[in-house]
């Protein structure tokens, strides 16, 4: 009877093996196992080939196509040159073996001397581990040429990112400004106030090529070759990543990720392992602007402020009192009065992790920056050696009591960490004499661990904080340069607003429910940290002026004590409906105004308006029916 059964030839070749020579080759591999087969008599060769493959993968096309065969038992035996033909991972291909074994395949490989027809062979396993050190060893040279190349400052990759090309030598990049004015948009038009998405739609609608058509165009990329849907499609996560590439600052980065020689898989590592060379090629960003991106990037969320749109203080915003952010409302009165109020005091059980809303209206905040900011620039102008004088003074009064405080806190923090070194030590000494019971040395050691971890980032945070104390001192100059950029500050740009402004800090109005009363804002900087000019310094109040302030607040006092007398006995509540009635038409009326605007700019619609669908009729099968 004819046997039906194949006896697959396996060649494998990778770029390593031809190194060595013809001795490795596929055309040398085929014809050592044709002859093997020939004078074996074993029936039906049939070749199976992986051409500059690595033995550490096992995707490997023709490697999966003979296992098909076996699954589908139709394999009598398979041959190989020697076992790293098969694989050079010692697990997997201990796995295939057992695999074959239970299927009934044999397997020979020549120049190894097995052949699992005569039974096992001791030293396979050792022959195993060592074709995967040998993989793990050409690895490992080839890490170390990359991690000489990376450390000198060039470029690891041969790829240049949107906004470069390669010199004629492609060793060094070179700014293309078509691309470099698209990322300077980018950047701008996110210190503007734009999202990502947002920025995509803009540049989509503008018709600008994406990035990989525009690199195709000079033959570079990695989808040069690839079809493309959309020359045109921007995407919101294209707009982030440029957003965050260091290199458009002038810098190369190396190290940003890792492969592992089983997998060839690269695979991003932390910031902290990048090597950083600065000034290696032509900027296209500077780092002011730069920073200030990032810092919008991490901390706004982009809240509409009822209307459609992103307001401009949305991420700048900080409660005071518990360092929440504060997010903005639209009021429902038929007015468009977008407020900011603590997002913590909203979260259940409401008032539990901050007291009350801190509630203030933007406009009131805005109006006092563009104060702040006039009185800054005439100081400026009129007085420059004195501006600069108390700009300096301010930053260093600041940031020494600040650093008092983290070095107070950071040697607190390294006492701490070494007790708990201490103490672990200690339990596990107590553990291991019987001591202490297995489960309370488990809780204790998780404890300490989680504790010391805790420690161990917050130690980092205030080192990094303390060593750059000394790097900062010089950033009055450029808050005093980012004052003469601008001639006047009669409009409040965002992008005016995202370069001047780091954090805004609301403090609860003096007296809530009250129209009249105060509220106290503290404005933060880039750069100087909350610097007031002398025109805006807190006054004195005279003995006059504070005498018309105790009697305005005895007023109130007492109106108010009237408003508690009219709930109490039900006055107030019926006054309250009589003015609800006479208002709520005319609040009614100026909603709808609102709402009729809204739906002309189409940021939303009713459901009524919706164009009209017939349902859709599903079909059933009759086998499903059944």
């Amino acid at each position: 009877m004819r046997n039906e059964k194949i006896t697959p030839l396996y060649e494998r070749l990778s770029r390593d093996d031809e190194l060595q020579g013809e001795s490795n080759s596929i055309s040398h591999q085929k014809q050592m196992l044709e002859e093997f087969a020939r004078r074996n008599g074993l029936p039906n060769p049939t070749h199976f080939t992986d051409d500059g493959v690595s033995g550490t993968r096992f995707d490997r096309p023709g490697f999966l196509a003979m296992m098909e065969e076996v699954e589908a038992g139709r394999v009598e035996a398979i041959v190989i040159k020697d076992m790293s033909r098969l694989g050079r991972d010692y697990l997997k291909v201990g796995q295939v073996m057992e695999i074959l074994r239970q299927r009934g395949v044999r397997l020979i490989a020549i120049n190894d001397g097995v052949d699992s027809l005569k039974g096992d062979d001791d030293f396979t396993p050792f022959r195993n581990i060592m074709n995967e050190f040998y993989a793990r060893d050409t690895s490992r040279k080839i890490r170390s040429v990359f991690k000489s190349k990376g450390m000198s400052g060039k470029h690891l990759t041969g790829t240049v990112i949107y906004g470069y090309l390669w010199d004629e030598k492609r060793e060094h990049w070179l700014v293309d400004e078509e691309a470099a004015e698209v990322v300077r948009r980018i950047f701008s038009l996110t210190m503007e106030g734009y999202g990502p998405y947002q920025i995509s739609k803009l540049l989509s609608e503008a018709k600008v090529e994406i990035p990989a058509v525009h690199l195709a165009r000079f033959h570079e990329g990695v989808n040069r070759s690839k079809p493309v849907k959309d020359p045109y499609g921007w995407g919101s996560s294209t707009i982030v990543n440029i957003l965050k590439k260091r290199e458009y600052l002038g810098h190369t980065i190396n190290f940003k990720t890792r492969k592992h020689f089983k997998d060839k898989k690269s695979h991003y590592v932390d910031e902290s392992e990048w090597t950083i060379f600065e000034n290696t090629h032509e900027a296209i960003i500077d780092q002011e602007t730069f920073d200030n991106v990032q810092r919008i990037r991490a901390n706004v969320r982009r809240y509409p402020d009822g209307w459609g749109e992103a307001h401009p203080l949305t991420g700048l915003m900080y409660c005071a009192d518990c360092g929440g952010k504060m997010y903005v409302h639209r009021v429902n009165n038929g007015k468009r009065d977008p407020q900011f109020t603590c997002s913590q005091y909203s979260k259940y059980p409401i008032g539990s992790l901050c007291p009350t809303q801190h509630r203030i209206r933007a406009e009131a905040v805005l109006t006092l920056i563009t104060d702040m900011l006039r009185a800054i620039a005439e100081y400026s102008k009129n007085d420059r050696a004195e501006f600069i004088r108390t700009v300096q003074e301010t930053q260093a009064a600041q940031q020494t009591a600040d650093i008092s405080k983290k070095r107070k806190r950071l040697a607190a923090a390294q006492k701490r960490a070494g007790e708990l070194e201490k103490l672990i030590c200690k339990i596990y000494e107590d553990n291991a004499l019987g001591k202490l019971p297995d489960a309370r040395y488990e809780a204790l050691d998780a404890q300490y661990a989680k504790e010391q971890d805790a420690l161990n980032a917050e130690i980092a945070e205030l080192e990094k904080a303390v060593t750059g104390y000394e790097q900062s001192r010089k950033s009055a100059e450029k808050f005093i340069a980012l004052i003469d950029k601008y001639e006047n500050f009669d409009t409040l740009t965002n992008t005016m607003l995202n370069e001047f402004v780091e954090k805004i800090l609301v403090h609860e109005r003096a007296r809530k429910g009250s129209q009249d009363t105060t509220q106290e804002v503290e404005i933060y900087f880039n750069f100087v940290g909350r610097y007031i000019p002398p025109a805006l310094q807190p006054v004195p109040l005279t003995p006059e002026e504070q005498e018309e302030l105790r009697k305005k607040e005895e007023r109130k006092d007492r109106l108010h004590q009237n408003y508690l007398r009219r709930k109490a006995n039900g006055k107030q509540k019926e006054w309250e409906e009589r003015y609800n009635a006479k208002r709520k038409a005319k609040m009614e009326a100026a909603k709808a105004a609102i709402r009729a605007e809204d739906m002309e700019k189409g940021i939303f619609t009713t459901v009524s308006q919706l164009p009209r669908q017939e349902p859709r009729k599903a079909t059933v099968s009759a086998s499903a029916a059944v």
